[in-house]
């Protein structure tokens, strides 16, 4: 199958090279990876069905200032799989990847959609231990608010096994589905969520056995209590951060720190507007370490 095109930025990016590491989390084997040796220390969270290979070309922009960690939560990418997933299981693992990689209480979260409630829990559940949060793109529905189409989230629906690893290419798709002019990012995402399963066939790099139903809990007033320094980014399009969704959420951070847009993103912000993602990620992160 021919790759897309990619740009200079994009191709030094991905080629930048990362540190493997593994640590156990409560019985479970928890991958990510490194870039940077000196600066403050980031750690970033994918989201729900993801991997750490997301932030190939985020993170070596972000290492030239701090020390950066990108993270496969259990049940996804090459992290141990679990008989059951929580919230506070993910929350464990982003504490425990810090811990292994020596980040101190200084460490900034970064979380995109799933990620984000994982780092919020983190970040209420061991306040100690975490200096600063970004949630990116990841909702907190006011009290009521429903998503329409949640009942055919693809991630509540079994796993399908493809002949070959171009037939499984060939149906990558963003979740929730939106438009995205970067075929090469998403070209380069998709072959890093492909694996070969024992019988010969090709599927997902993820467990599908109860991830789509993770309860986030009480968010609202986790976000409320949260003490540290705190940065939410959405994209401008995204249509799990529809007006409602923002109102809420400049409620819950009253002015404790920014609620920015992505201009011309949708929910995969990173993916869909990568520099400007970096930019706005930078600006907050360079403001906080200067204070």
């Amino acid at each position: 199958m021919t790759q897309p095109d990619a740009p200079d930025w994009f191709c030094e990016a991905v080629g930048t090279p990362a540190d493997a590491h593994w640590v156990p989390v409560a019985g479970c084997s928890i991958h990510y990876r490194r870039w940077g040796e000196s600066g403050p220390p980031l750690l970033l969270v994918h989201g729900g069905g993801a991997h750490s290979h997301w932030w190939d070309f985020i993170a070596p922009w972000l290492a030239a200032d701090h020390r950066v960690a990108a993270m496969d939560l259990s049940g996804m990418g090459e992290s141990g799989r679990r008989e059951q997933y929580s919230l506070d299981d993910f929350a464990a693992e982003a504490i425990g990847v810090c811990e292994a990689a020596g980040f101190g209480p200084d460490v900034t979260l970064v979380g995109h959609s799933l990620g984000g409630a994982v780092c919020l829990r983190a970040a209420a559940s061991q306040p100690e231990r975490v200096g600063g949060l970004v949630m990116a793109d990841s909702p907190i529905r006011p009290p009521g608010f429903q998503f329409p189409g949640t009942a055919r989230n693809p991630l509540r629906q079994p796993r399908r096994d493809y002949p070959d690893f171009d037939s499984a290419l060939a149906r990558f798709r963003l979740i929730p589905e939106q438009p995205c002019d970067n075929a090469y990012i998403l070209d380069y995402i998709g072959r890093h969520s492909i694996i070969e399963t024992p019988d010969g066939f090709w599927t997902w790099k993820f467990d599908d056995r109860g991830l789509a139903h993770i309860k986030v809990g009480e968010q609202a007033e986790e976000l409320r209590q949260l003490r540290c320094r705190i940065g939410i980014l959405y994209g401008e399009k995204s249509a799990l951060f529809p007006p409602e969704v923002r109102q809420y959420v400049h409620q819950l951070v009253d002015r404790r720190g920014p609620v920015s847009a992505i201009p011309e993103a949708y929910h995969h912000l990173f993916v869909d507007q990568p520099l400007a993602f970096v930019a706005a990620l930078r600006i907050l992160l360079a403001d906080w370490h200067a204070l």
